[in-house]
């Protein structure tokens, strides 16, 4: 048990999965490029799905349909912000409403462009955070579409 911890970091991701390929976040983060899912930080007095969705309008302007919950960390993951906080990352399978349209070529803070990647060709090592890999290895090796 890490004692240093001092409070929960509740996250809200989408896995949007369409044919053999996967929506990914291409991020400006801490000055450097990185990939994640979509999605973010649950507010104070915010619903999981309710915040899901607050996630989406904001990052890609749209609602999710079809939302089914997928995994919740199981694992003490520290966050790679806070040395305080612990990390809890929630994910859910999702649709879009309508096809993603990038209003930028590049992301800058706080506006990400999105990608299309195709499932087979992903790699771990794209990734970023430790539970975005720990939770695309269980889409990759479970064949979950």
């Amino acid at each position: 048990m890490n004692r240093k911890i001092k409070s929960f970091n509740l996250r809200v991701y989408a896995l949007i999965i369409e044919r053999d390929s996967i929506l990914v976040s291409r991020e400006l983060i801490g000055g450097k490029y990185l990939y994640k899912f979509p999605g973010g930080g649950l507010q104070y007095g915010e619903g999981l799905i309710e915040g899901l969705q607050r996630e989406s309008m904001e990052e890609m302007n749209q609602n999710l349909k079809n939302i089914k919950h997928f995994y919740t960390t199981d694992f003490f993951q520290q966050s790679q912000f806070d040395s305080k906080d612990q990390l809890i990352a929630i994910y859910f399978k999702a649709n879009l409403t309508s096809k993603i349209k990038n209003k930028l070529k590049v992301p800058i803070k706080d506006f990400p462009v999105f990608e299309w990647k195709k499932i087979t060709d992903f790699s771990l090592k794209d990734l970023h955070f430790p539970t975005d890999k720990f939770v695309f290895n269980l889409l990759k090796n479970h064949n979950i579409d």
